[in-house]
């Protein structure tokens, strides 16, 4: 196995050195070569894909993949590739599959985990803060996590927090101990300065997923005046030095019409951001805000908005919600990824703050395995529409089910939440998501992007 994935480097290597030199003129001969020896018979849809838009200079995607080349430095691109597809698919996928069927629990495809609790802002609705801001995984904890993880098969990790750029030097420092993972964090961006990025040109696997609102207004309306002007020089930097780096955008009952439109998606491809994470905003905690829970209207307009935008915009984007037809349903709880928070509780997903583990206590393993991770084990998909796929937002009494029955605690430091509190401020959100999500996936593609083309983006 190990001489497999030797040769396997090696040949990612050599494609990625042939690619470099001129990917206009060599990525096509290097699929039409492929093509020619016969090989990747096992991927004859994806190969169908691949020159759909290799052979399309005017499809988005391609002016999307020939832009890696041009503007991210190139052995950060090299490193990129190794990194995803080597280690966390072609080594990682099946090094995962044989740990499932061998432990009878998930095993995630990413890890999120917050360095720290403390944040340098203090935005409206905050689902972080209600940790308080003293709590900190140390260096040897989070490299502990890392490795018990790729011993498991995962090769991807992300921060959170608080606010992970707090910990600069350990997250610079866990890059160095683990080169052959891919590192992100969701950051506010406020700490990027010139010689962070240095570190990140000098290391190659970080890249940060910065959250932005929208436009100034929108931006400076939940993080506080002055941050928008922060981020676009955050951005500006990375840019500059050929760095990577991709958006997180949080869809509210204020901001929806802006962050699903056109202008925006044209602002994020202008910043230079390659990718966007986009979430909707979940009431949790004691201090939430439910009145910024979009509308069942509002997230079938951002489903619409964003899938139309990938038939025609050079952005990679991910719905965190609305993609679940993708990803088969809910991904949390270990199916694709979990969440370590800052005080070491191992929680199935960053909106669900409850837990039966600590990793001080147990192993990864451990936790995978215990009642609260085995219940969403058991219980996924928590919806036949996976339009619906979460078990809060969208199937609220599910969750109660699985804390109950698990006798999870809240993770909650100041201001525990009980459960059944939480799943009874999205109980009318879901009820008035259900017809809609219905109608979605009834029509499914029928209207070319459920809603582009028609007069209500429910399908009405």
């Amino acid at each position: 196995m190990k001489t497999k994935h030797k040769m396997q480097a090696f040949a990612l290597k050599q494609a990625m050195n042939y690619i470099s030199g001129n990917p206009h003129k060599n990525l096509p001969k290097l699929l039409a070569w492929i093509d020619y020896m016969g090989w990747g018979e096992d991927f004859a849809a994806h190969k169908e894909v691949f020159h759909e838009i290799l052979d399309k200079p005017e499809n988005n995607w391609h002016q999307y993949i020939m832009g890696l080349w041009e503007d991210i430095d190139n052995d950060i691109l090299k490193t990129l590739f190794r990194n995803f597809v080597l280690n966390a698919s072609i080594i990682g996928n099946p090094k995962r599959e044989i740990n499932r069927e061998k432990y009878g629990s998930n095993i995630p495809w990413a890890i999120l985990m917050d360095p720290t609790s403390a944040c340098n802002l203090h935005c409206t609705g905050c689902w972080a803060a209600e940790y308080g801001n003293k709590l900190n995984m140390s260096y040897e904890t989070l490299d502990t996590i890392i490795s018990q993880g790729k011993e498991l098969g995962i090769y991807f990790y992300l921060y959170s927090g608080g606010e992970p750029m707090v910990r600069k030097a350990d997250i610079i420092r866990l890059c160095e101990a683990h080169p052959d993972c891919q590192f992100a964090a969701f950051t506010n961006g406020t700490l990027i300065d010139e010689a962070f990025a240095d570190e990140m040109l000098r290391v190659k696997n970080f890249i940060p997923a910065i959250s932005v609102e929208g436009m100034e207004e929108d931006t400076d309306f939940r993080r506080g005046g002055g941050t928008f002007n922060k981020v676009e020089k955050a951005m500006a930097i990375l840019k500059a030095k050929r760095l990577p780096f991709g958006t997180s955008c949080c869809y509210t009952s204020k901001n929806v019409e802006m962050i699903g439109s056109e202008e925006y998606f044209d602002q994020m491809i202008q910043w230079g951001a390659k990718f966007c994470w986009f979430f909707t905003y979940m009431p949790v905690g004691k201090e939430a805000v439910p009145e910024l829970m979009a509308t069942a209207e509002q997230r079938a307009f951002m489903y619409s908005q964003i899938r139309r935008f990938r038939e025609t915009k050079p952005l990679f984007t991910m719905d965190f919600w609305n993609d679940g037809e993708y990803a088969g349903g809910c991904i949390a709880g270990g199916r694709r990824y979990l969440h370590i928070n800052a005080n070491g509780d191992m929680e199935p997903c960053a909106f669900i703050h409850y837990s039966d583990s600590n990793i001080r206590d147990k192993t990864l393993l451990e936790a995978l395995q215990s009642p609260l991770f085995m219940a969403y084990k058991n219980g996924q998909p928590f919806n036949g529409n996976h339009l619906r796929p979460c078990p809060l937002l969208d199937n609220p009494d599910a969750l109660v089910r699985m804390v109950e029955l698990s006798g999870a605690h809240s993770t909650d430091l100041q201001n525990p939440e009980d459960v059944r509190d939480l799943a009874a401020k999205c109980r009318d959100t879901a009820g008035k998501w259900a017809p809609v999500a219905d109608r979605l996936h009834a029509c499914s593609g029928r209207c070319s992007g459920c809603g582009a083309e028609a007069e209500s983006p429910v399908c009405t």
